[in-house]
């Protein structure tokens, strides 16, 4: 077995790559060559692969997390100091910018439902004051 951490990986595609620890070139990830769930495959998870040689180059076999990952894998560290905590009413003008750049067809009426919602999630997870 090899050890190695998932470098990305595309759910709707079922696919992506492990950087192997030993180094070299990053490995061919497909979901159907894991023994674990695909909710537990994010970048920074450690996890455990047989190497085989694919079509176009290294591909990963029998993925699992690796030993002592146990539960929902550890994600990558955060570092809040690279996060901004808005004010409330900056998040709602910085929402609402985004909403008018992104689709001008929006009505007002849509926009503020939107933002509403948007601010209460930011509020529940912290990311705004206030």
């Amino acid at each position: 077995m090899v050890a190695g951490r998932v470098v990305r990986f595309d759910s709707v595609r079922g696919y992506g790559f492990i950087a192997p620890d030993t180094g070299g070139d990053d490995v061919f990830l497909h979901v159907n060559d894991m023994q674990m769930s695909e909710e537990y495959v994010r970048p920074g998870v450690k996890v455990e692969f047989e190497i085989e040689n694919g079509e176009r180059g290294p591909k990963a076999s029998a993925v699992r997390l690796a030993e002592g990952t146990e539960g929902r894998p550890p994600q990558p560290p955060y570092d809040d100091s690279l996060c901004d905590v808005l004010t409330a009413d900056e998040f709602e003008r910085e929402v609402t910018e985004v909403l008018l750049a992104s689709a001008p067809s929006l009505t007002g009426e849509q926009i503020l439902q939107a933002r509403t919602g948007l601010a209460q999630f930011a509020k529940s997870h912290s990311w705004t004051e206030g």
